[in-house]
């Protein structure tokens, strides 16, 4: 290697030098610097953040941390051709502003004297001094704030916020998608609803039998210790395998239809399934059909189905089972029995089955259709509801059973034409109320179960 020791090096005739050939590398030795040739790129970056109030060198960028305060950068006296820029180190100018201060009477904008606040997050900023007309002139501004995140982010449903956590609401089907997981395993852990669609009430094969009660949808809720609400009693977090831990994937949301309208002489409808991921909820059993004959055997038509919630039993039979196929906490309760007397007519249905207790049996004496059962309160949404309650057992010239509260069908009036069963709650898959029945003419048809819903929260920041 040959070594050349000169201090300056010109052109032998005309104004051109030429250091190496085409394809060659021209390299500077280690820590030499060069001068004359102009910029290498818009700024040199001074990799120290800035913390505290300081005056901007022409050519320099800056990072600034406002994390502890507000603060000012003081520009340096303005020459044509100066430039500073600055950047949002931790993202916090929404918060704590940086100021930016012109010296002394240079502009800012074509305005003497000015200082301007720059408060968006994650904001990068380039000022160039042009004139003296306009001074200071910003040439370029990003607001995009692209950085890693260390948090669960998540597409799908209805979002809203509350406090530190998101909550995706699902009225209808649709897929939760995480595009990014969380650093901390514990905030990938959700808290979860899932409630199936409610069994419609019974209808009524006769004017004197009373039908019963649809019952609710299956309820199954996880709370994870990261998000913090008031949950249900029905919470299965206590019970490893009802923990969802999610990953950067799209989970399907499926979320049952309530139970349809039965007609009149039918066993009520049973609602349909809900489910997220590994989770699954049953639908809402349907109620028995009003039929109280004392020689008819026990069918399944008058019986209530078992589902998520039993159906109540039509007038003198047996109610469904809840919590079917079983799970831990159980997804809800059975039904009440129905109840007729020694003699044909003036028979009772029985409640459907809520989340939180059975319905109520008819009873006779006194003539009353049982009531549907209790459904179960949580604040997953940020404030308390009730849902899942069980529709009311219907009567003959009695008193109808009421809905469990939870949004709980009531049954048909027994007097006059209106004997049909109202609706449960739609998205509280609460069950239908059964039909009553009357001397009068009417439908005599069970109320149609509400349908289900699906509620994911998590710890977002």
């Amino acid at each position: 290697m040959s070594k050349i020791e000169v201090n300056t090096v010109a052109p032998q005739c005309g104004t051109t030098l030429t250091l190496g050939e085409s394809g060659d590398t021209v390299t500077l030795g280690t820590g030499a610097s060069q001068s004359g040739f102009g910029r290498t790129g818009t700024v040199d970056w001074d990799t120290t953040p800035k913390t505290a109030t300081f005056s901007a060198v022409s050519g320099d960028g800056f990072f600034c941390n406002t994390t502890a305060g507000a603060f000012t950068c003081n520009l340096p006296a303005g020459s044509a051709g100066a430039i500073v820029s600055l950047a949002d180190y931790a993202a916090t100018w929404q918060t704590n502003n940086l100021t930016v201060a012109a010296n002394g009477t240079d502009k800012i904008g074509g305005v003497p004297g000015a200082s301007i606040a720059l408060d968006t997050e994650g904001q990068s900023v380039t000022f160039v001094y042009v004139d003296s007309t306009q001074g200071w002139i910003n040439t370029m501004d990003s607001t995009s704030n692209v950085r890693g995140n260390a948090n669960l982010v998540a597409t799908g449903g209805t979002i809203t916020t509350s406090g530190n956590c998101k909550i995706h609401t699902f009225t209808s089907p649709g897929t939760f998608t995480v595009t990014n997981a969380a650093i901390c395993a514990a905030n990938n852990i959700v808290s979860y609803l899932v409630l199936a669609g409610g069994g419609s009430g019974g209808g009524s094969l006769g004017s004197y039998y009373g039908a019963g009660g649809g019952g609710a949808g299956g309820y199954r809720e996880l709370k994870s210790p990261v998000t913090p609400y008031t949950a249900s009693p029905l919470d299965g977090y206590s019970t490893p395998g009802n923990r969802i831990t999610v990953t950067a994937q799209g989970y399907p949301i499926t979320v049952g239809a309530g139970g349809a309208t039965a007609g009149t002489s039918n066993q009520g409808n049973s609602g349909s399934v809900s489910t997220f991921s590994t989770i699954t909820s049953a639908g809402g059993g349907g109620g028995g059909r009003g039929d109280g004959t004392p020689s008819r055997p026990p069918t399944a038509t008058i019986q209530g189905a078992a589902g998520g919630s039993g159906g109540g039993g039509g007038s003198g039979y047996c109610e469904g089972a809840g919590n079917t196929p079983p799970v831990t906490p159980a997804q809800g309760f059975a039904g009440g029995k129905g109840k007729n007397p020694p003699a044909n007519g003036d028979n009772q249905g029985g409640g459907g089955g809520g989340a939180t207790t059975v319905g109520a049996n008819g009873t006779n004496p006194p003539s009353t259709g049982g009531n549907g059962g209790t459904g179960a309160t949580t604040s997953i949404t940020a404030s308390p509801v009730q849902r899942a309650g069980g529709g009311g057992g219907g009567t003959f010239l009695g008193t109808s059973g009421t809905g469990g509260g939870g949004g709980g069908g009531n049954a048909g009036s027994p007097s006059g034409p209106a004997q049909a069963g109202s609706a449960g709650t739609a998205n509280k898959g609460a069950g239908g109320g059964g039909s009553s029945a009357s001397p009068s003419p009417g439908p005599r048809c069970g109320g149609a179960g509400g349908s289900g819903i699906v509620i994911i929260r998590y710890k977002f920041q």
